[in-house]
């Protein structure tokens, strides 16, 4: 998907929600847990309650990875499932060199056909570029995170006035790629930074995630990081998809998305002449 389509998603849609898949085996309804595909079965209804709502999935490979081989098969079912007007996200986190990284990448491309990956910039250049050899396909970059351990790098300065590393890593990697092909993840709770990284990135889209179960504001980051074209993506995991863990679970999810695509459509407007 390019840059012009995901945005022209956000204006039809009225939301720039992005829908974090995290789909624990342990945490969905009972009655579902004795389905053929009991992590299908859940996202299916899921996508089905909340495609109208939102413009972007996110599945965290962690807990399909966890499930083995059948794992991999109730992934490649759930991308399947997602409506092709729906951003895809592989939320992986890889980060290797040369071979590793340009495998990674067919991997996540080519086999499992995901519009977008996260990936960690912290070996350097050469654990990026591979990711930005395929054709409308985005990489997304680790900035800012919203957990504790953050500051233990991210934010941390040697001395007053030193630049973070995570606005080194901004400026470095703006090098690497243009704002139709690279986004951010900047954590919702970050938001003492989010008017600073806004200033660094103009252009770029930002993956934000943290609104929800972790405490971010819907609001605060809107205000701080929304422009006239969009160019956010707000994740909200566990509020929506473990709203109910009882049958009604995925006409609660519909209920949660769309009163936050409400409240977004309302920040879109305040934005747009």
């Amino acid at each position: 998907m390019t840059h012009q389509e995901l945005t022209q998603q956000i204006f039809e849609k009225q939301s720039y929600l992005c829908v974090g898949l995290d789909t624990d085996i342990q945490k969905i309804p009972a009655h579902l847990r004795q389905a053929e595909d009991p992590i299908f079965a859940f996202n299916k209804q899921i996508i089905e309650a909340t495609a109208p709502y939102c413009v972007a999935y996110k599945p965290n490979i962690a807990f399909y990875e966890a499930q083995g081989a059948q794992g991999w098969e109730s992934l490649q079912k759930t991308l399947d499932y997602i409506p092709s007007n729906c951003f895809t996200i592989a939320d992986a986190k890889r980060g290797d060199i040369g071979n590793t990284a340009a495998l990674y990448a067919r991997a996540f491309f080519e086999q499992l056909s995901f519009d977008a990956l996260t990936v960690s910039p912290y070996m350097g250049e050469d654990s990026v570029t591979p990711f930005l050899d395929f054709a409308q396909k985005w990489v997304i970059l680790l900035a800012l995170t919203s957990n504790k351990g953050s500051s233990d790098f991210q934010t941390a300065t040697q001395q007053v006035g030193e630049t973070p590393l995570f606005e080194k890593v901004i400026e470095k990697s703006k090098q690497w790629a243009t704002y139709e092909q690279m986004m951010y993840v900047v954590g919702a709770t970050q938001t003492s930074y989010l008017k600073k990284i806004r200033t660094l990135l103009p252009h770029h889209f930002l993956l934000i995630p943290g609104v929800g179960a972790q405490g971010g504001s819907l609001e605060e980051v809107s205000k701080a990081t929304l422009t006239a074209q969009g160019g956010i993506l707000v994740n909200s995991t566990r509020a929506i998809i473990y709203a109910s863990q009882e049958k009604d679970f995925a006409q609660v999810a519909a209920q949660r998305a769309a009163a936050l695509q409400q409240e977004m459509a309302q920040y879109l407007a305040e934005k747009r002449p």
